[in-house]
C-alpha cells in the first residue's frame, strides 16, 4: 500500500518536478510514511486491551457484574471467530458471525438480538472514543422478535404457592415478590434495615446503582415481620439460609426455593421474574397509569414496561364494548 501511494504521488508530480526533485520527494515520502507507521503502531491497542477499556467504561456507567460478564463473553467470542483487529472488522464480518452463531447454536431471535445489541454498543463506543472512524455495526438493524403471549400467575396460583410454603421465610419471599415486583437481584441484596414496616415500603438498589422505593401490602408486612422475629442470627440480610451460618441467600438460592414451592403447581413453572410480570399486568389491568408502573418496576424506558405487561383480553373486550360498541 505504501509503495502504491508513493508511486501515485510521484506520477502526479512528473510534469512539475525534475528528476533530482523527484528523488528528494521520494526520500521525504519514504521517511514520512516510516514515521507515521511507527507513530501509528505506538498508539494501537490490541482487541483485548480495547475490550478491557470498553468494559471499564461500562462499569463506570453502572453496569452490574452480571452484565459485564455477559458483555465480556459475547465480545470475546466475536473477536475469536472473526479473528481480525476490530479496526478492520467490516459489516459483513458481523453479519456472517451472527448468522453462523444462529446456525451453530440454534439460538433464538431474542438471544441473537442481544448479541447484535452488545456488538453494536461496543463498536459505537470505539467510534465515540476515536479508535475507529465509523462503526461497522451501524447498518445491522434490530432483529425482529416474534411476540409471544407470556402467562402470569393467577390468584389461585399464588395461593397454592403460599400453601406449599413450610416455613415463614419462604412464605415471606413469595409475598414480597408478588407484592413489590422487584428483581431477584434486588431481593437478595435487601437488608433488614432497608424495610420500613410502618410505611410498608423498602428501598432497593436497581440497575445502574439507582435506588428506588417499592411498596408491599398488609399481608406481606405480617408474614415478613413474623419471619424476621423468628430469626436469632446476626446477619443483616433480609433473607438468609435456614441453617448455620445463616448466610445471605443468592439468586440461585431463591430460584431453588421457588422451584420447591411450585412443585405442586402442575400447570405453571415458578420462577422469580414471572412475579414481576404478574405485578405489571395486574397494575395496568386495574387502571394504574403506565408511567407509574414504569417507576414502580424501575424501568428506564417505558417500552420495557409495556413488554412486561400482558393486558387481560377480557378487559380489552369489555373496553371495546364500552367505547366502540
Amino acid at each position: 500500500m505504501k509503495k502504491e501511494l508513493i508511486n501515485i504521488i510521484e506520477q502526479g508530480m512528473l510534469g512539475i518536478l525534475n528528476n533530482e526533485q523527484l528523488a528528494k520527494l521520494h526520500g521525504v515520502l519514504e521517511r514520512s510514511f516510516a514515521m507515521f507507521a511507527e507513530s501509528y503502531k505506538e498508539t494501537q491497542h490490541s482487541n483485548d486491551e480495547l475490550l478491557k477499556l470498553f468494559l471499564s467504561a461500562k462499569q463506570v456507567e453502572g453496569c452490574s457484574e452480571r452484565s459485564l460478564k455477559y458483555y465480556r463473553t459475547t465480545l470475546s467470542k466475536m473477536n475469536e471467530k472473526i479473528n481480525k483487529s476490530v479496526r478492520q472488522v467490516e459489516t459483513n464480518d458481523i453479519r456472517t458471525y451472527i448468522s453462523n452463531y444462529e446456525n451453530e447454536s440454534n439460538a433464538g431471535k431474542v438471544t441473537l438480538d442481544n448479541i447484535r445489541r452488545i456488538i453494536s454498543s461496543f463498536f459505537s463506543w470505539l467510534e465515540d472514543e476515536n479508535y475507529i472512524v465509523k462503526s461497522p455495526a451501524r447498518r445491522i438493524h434490530k432483529i425482529r422478535v416474534g411476540q409471544t403471549v407470556k402467562n402470569v400467575y393467577s390468584d389461585e396460583d399464588l395461593e397454592l404457592m403460599r400453601n406449599s410454603c413450610n416455613n415463614s421465610r419462604d412464605l415471606a419471599i413469595v409475598d414480597i415478590l408478588s407484592s413489590t415486583g422487584i428483581r431477584v437481584g434486588e431481593l437478595v441484596n435487601l437488608n433488614i434495615n432497608d424495610v420500613d414496616f410502618e410505611k410498608r415500603e423498602c428501598i432497593v438498589l436497581g440497575k445502574g446503582n439507582k435506588q428506588r422505593k417499592v411498596y408491599f401490602d398488609a399481608r406481606t408486612k405480617i408474614h415478613l415481620y413474623q419471619y424476621i422475629t423468628t430469626r436469632n442470627d446476626k446477619c443483616e440480610a433480609l433473607f438468609v439460609s435456614l441453617n448455620n451460618p445463616h448466610n445471605r441467600l443468592s439468586i440461585r438460592g431463591i430460584e431453588i426455593i421457588l422451584q420447591k414451592v411450585g412443585a405442586d403447581l402442575k400447570s405453571t413453572e415458578v420462577y422469580p421474574h414471572k412475579f414481576r410480570r404478574t405485578l405489571a399486568t395486574k397494575a395496568i389491568d386495574k387502571g394504574m397509569p403506565i408511567e407509574q408502573v414504569q417507576i414502580l418496576l424501575g424501568h428506564s424506558q417505558i417500552d420495557t414496561t409495556l413488554r412486561y405487561a400482558m393486558v387481560n383480553q377480557n378487559n380489552v373486550k369489555a373496553s371495546h364494548h364500552k367505547y366502540i360498541g
